[in-house]
């Protein structure tokens, strides 16, 4: 059962990091939207199921809340929220929100919160001050030195709805800043190709993206061969609907089990 533990932790942190692992929007490709236009209106809401070795462990959310203004600067807030299923619970209990907010071009972040509770205790918050090019991080009130960004950057949430923003196609590259408020790097990742997925008896066109993982540690750095792959539909939405990492210790998959598209 330890060993579940420890893995089942791997996959919940492998799932956290499909959302900030550097794919973004940078000058590449054609955005689908322009200006108020958004292929992911308010109200989006995706849920999936989380599974280690086709176990059911966990279940995760992707929404969008309502349009809000922050230090008066319109803005789109994401939600991502992830929690142990009760079993689980008995032996690590996760329970795990996190906050992005950016501005409502979608062009960079302004505002990014983690609070975690269970088994590990988290209240993250990274400010980011455009006036300096900085971000500061803090967690539990205890600040870090602000570190220097790079323009444009976005926090490991946002970055995946900037993605989302432009149009795929096979061998695409993708590239843009990213920041957690600890370091800001640029990451890449590629789109590996199209093909058909069958998730919960549905099959999706997809476009595979295959991040680079050189600036992630942990259990991928440890990993010679370690592989994160992401699937979303090949349309305008860009619906992530499956997710998938290779580590040492075995495989991880998230599948897309109800999608609610918003914008009612």
């Amino acid at each position: 059962m330890g060993n579940f533990i420890g893995q089942g932790k791997i996959f919940l942190s492998a799932f956290i990091l499909f959302v900030s692992v550097s794919i973004s929007a940078g000058d590449f490709g054609h955005a689908s939207g322009h200006g108020d236009s958004m292929p992911f209106p308010p109200g989006e809401k995706i849920n999936f199921i989380v599974k280690w070795a086709f176990i059911p462990a966990a279940e995760a959310t992707l929404e969008i809340l309502p349009l809000t203004r922050l230090d008066g600067i319109p803005s789109y807030h994401f939600v991502m929220t992830a929690k142990t299923y009760p079993y689980v619970d008995l032996f690590y209990m996760v329970r795990k929100r996190v906050d992005a907010f950016v501005d409502a071009g979608i062009t960079r972040s302004l505002l990014y919160k983690i609070k975690e509770d269970g088994k590990s205790k988290r209240d993250i918050t990274v400010h980011f001050d455009w006036s300096r090019n900085v971000a500061q991080y803090s967690n539990f009130g205890e600040s870090l030195e602000p570190i220097p960004i790079l323009p444009g950057s976005f926090d490991p949430l946002s970055v995946f709805y900037a993605f989302r923003r432009f149009d795929l196609s096979e061998s695409l590259g993708i590239t843009a800043p990213v920041t957690d408020g600890k370091k800001c790097v640029t990451g890449t990742a590629k789109v590996k190709k199209r093909e058909t997925v069958k998730v919960g008896g549905t099959y999706f066109d997809t476009y595979l993206v295959e991040p680079d993982l050189r600036h992630i540690g942990g259990i991928f750095r440890k990993s010679k061969d370690a592989k994160l792959q992401i699937w979303v539909t090949a349309d305008s939405r860009r619906i992530p609907v499956k997710i998938k990492s290779k580590v040492v210790v075995g495989s991880f998959v998230a599948e897309l089990v109800s999608f609610n598209p918003g914008g009612n």
